[in-house]
């Protein structure tokens, strides 16, 4: 038995450590942890719960919208505020933009160098590879002028000995299997994506004034009037603009990321039985319908990968545990777990320092916590909410999925896998980059149409609310399931718990010893060289961690915890 260690994982955001025992040439046994903490979610005690969004989208600078919406949606439950149809429409256009813009990024510049190996690309030949380009799309850049000069670039990087973002990798490594081609036409696609992210994004700034973090969200609504005639508002030009981004998005989804996905995906059909996890699955659902309310992709929750009954989310069912984090809970219950409305962050474990170099995984590990469904780990992500969706009947997750599963000749046993997971995300990116442009079209229809607006003016006016209430407000996130739990006593903030995808899926043990789902996914992945291990990186990167948002904790009293010198 081998214990190796990785510290930190790369390409993600925060500070991640995976610890695992290898036997056979096979990960037996793993462990997450979080090594960082930081603090937001006591810092609102005592605030005006119509500012809380604008703290906690600072929770991440990769996430810049995500917890606006979970926010702002956990205290319109708390006082019963609606949405206008409008709002509802420009809310789904960011929402909506940010999955796609996220699940590009993940693909290209975090999870892609797992499967290509940037020096093979070296000895491509780019006639070749622009006829293989060819072969999957018609993609105006594929030729072989174009890749023989993204090659000379690649060339002139390891000339110089400055690899920039393609350092620190295991080039060569026996796990690849993309031929020369192959890896030039992904990398070429790399950087070109790095421009378009950049450009896409800018829906961000015409409907938010700002990206990262814009600013127009408000409880209620959205502070952004629509007037066709105005400069000062979303007008004519503005929403021509959008749509053109949108159309941009749109384009390259269907013509450079998924054609090189599935290309990809066609070399490594063994990964469909590699990285399964705990084979239970939730989603939130998202993308209300500006009128029904009802979520374009539906919520529920799978149990044992058993996709003939999803079951209702209910809110009150969520626990988190402690048993394996660095906390403590004001009054220890060993074995419990608390719902996130008597959630605690700002109790932290008073044992000697953390035993980096070796975790005491028999204890306390890691600074993310536990949460739990009806007391079971559950994944969240793309793949847990087009499983939700494809066994609820929804009728284009199922088209695409089966079209990808058609296209690649497996069956849809290899859903539940690393390979899976990525595919997913790919398909999730697909239709949502299909569907933003219809509600951008839905938004322009319904201006000049009578009034459509729901009138919340009095319920702003915190003199109108209960003495006590609370909430709760979900977000379907790139990364999966976010909640947000709060309660408001005289119109202050009393208590705000969030619990975010990777706090899911980079959760520890809990009480009962059952492993989160990075852990469990880990389990039988096959390691080729234990001292370059690639494999474990692929199965981690496919959830696209993020633990900035996953660890929320600060001393209650104020009190320094850890002082850092840097010379």
């Amino acid at each position: 038995m081998t214990r190796i260690v990785v510290d930190p994982i790369t390409r993600i955001e925060g500070h991640l450590r995976i610890e695992a025992e290898v036997n056979g040439g096979r990960v037996s046994d793993a462990w997450s942890s979080s090594t960082m903490f930081r603090g937001i979610e006591t810092i609102l005690k005592g605030r005006d719960p119509r500012d809380a969004w604008y703290f906690t989208q600072r929770f991440c600078g990769v996430c810049t919208t995500v917890h606006s919406i979970a926010s702002i949606r956990c205290v319109e439950n708390a006082l019963d505020i609606k949405v206008p149809p409008n709002a509802q429409l420009i809310r789904n256009i960011i929402m909506g933009i940010q999955n796609v813009q996220d699940h590009v990024i993940h693909f290209y510049h975090l999870h892609a160098l797992d499967w290509v190996d940037i020096t093979s690309a070296l000895k491509a030949d780019p006639t070749k590879t622009a006829a293989l380009a060819a072969s999957i799309s018609d993609w105006p850049l594929n030729s072989p002028t174009y890749f023989k000069g993204v090659q000379d670039k690649l060339k002139a990087f390891v000339a110089k000995g400055r690899l920039g973002p393609f350092a620190n990798a295991y080039w060569g490594h026996p796990a690849y299997k993309l031929p020369p081609e192959a890896n030039l036409m992904a990398t070429a696609h790399y950087l070109e994506a790095l421009e378009w992210q950049k450009d896409v994004i800018k829906v961000h700034a015409i409907l938010g004034s700002k990206n990262p973090h814009p600013q127009t969200f408000l409880v209620g609504g959205m502070a952004i009037p629509i007037d066709l005639d105005s400069q000062n508002a979303l007008n004519a030009d503005k929403l021509a603009q959008i749509k053109q981004l949108l159309a941009k998005a749109q384009v390259f989804v269907e013509k450079v990321y998924i054609p090189d996905l599935i290309a990809v995906a066609s070399f490594y059909k063994e990964w469909g039985g590699i990285g399964g996890g705990v084979g239970n699955y939730l989603s939130y659902g998202e993308f209300p319908d500006p009128v029904s309310g009802k979520p374009w992709f539906p919520a529920g929750v799978i149990v044992n990968k058993d996709l003939t009954k999803v079951m209702p989310v209910e809110q009150d069912k969520v626990t988190e545990y402690v048993d394996h984090s660095w906390y403590q809970y004001s009054k220890p219950a060993t074995g419990k777990g608390l719902h996130p409305w008597e959630g605690e962050s700002q109790k932290l474990y008073t044992g000697p320092t953390p035993p980096y170099k070796n975790l005491n995984v028999d204890r306390q590990y890691s600074w993310v916590k536990a949460p739990r469904y009806l007391d079971q780990p559950m994944e969240v992500g793309p793949l847990a909410r087009l499983l939700v969706a494809y066994a609820s009947g929804h009728k284009e997750v199922q088209g695409a999925v089966n079209g990808v599963l058609k296209q690649l000749n497996v069956g849809p046993e290899v859903l539940f896998s690393t390979l899976g997971r990525t595919a997913a995300r790919g398909i999730d990116c697909l239709l949502i980059a299909q569907q933003t442009p219809k509600w951008l079209d839905q938004l322009i229809d319904n201006i000049g149409k009578g009034d459509t607006k729901v009138h919340n003016g009095a319920k702003w006016d915190p003199a109108s609310w209960p003495q006590y209430a609370k909430g709760y407000g979900w977000h379907e996130a790139p990364r999966g399931a976010l909640g947000h739990w709060i309660k408001i006593e005289n119109g202050k903030i009393l208590n705000y718990q969030a619990v975010v995808p990777s706090t899911w899926n980079a959760s520890p043990r809990d009480a009962k010893g059952l492993r989160g789902p990075y852990e469990a996914a880990l389990v039988g992945t096959p390691l080729a060289d234990p001292n370059k291990p690639l494999e474990i990186l692929r199965t981690i990167h496919s959830f696209d961690p993020c633990l900035a948002c996953a660890v929320h904790v600060m001393d209650a009293t104020g009190n320094e915890m850890v002082k850092i010198n840097v010379r």
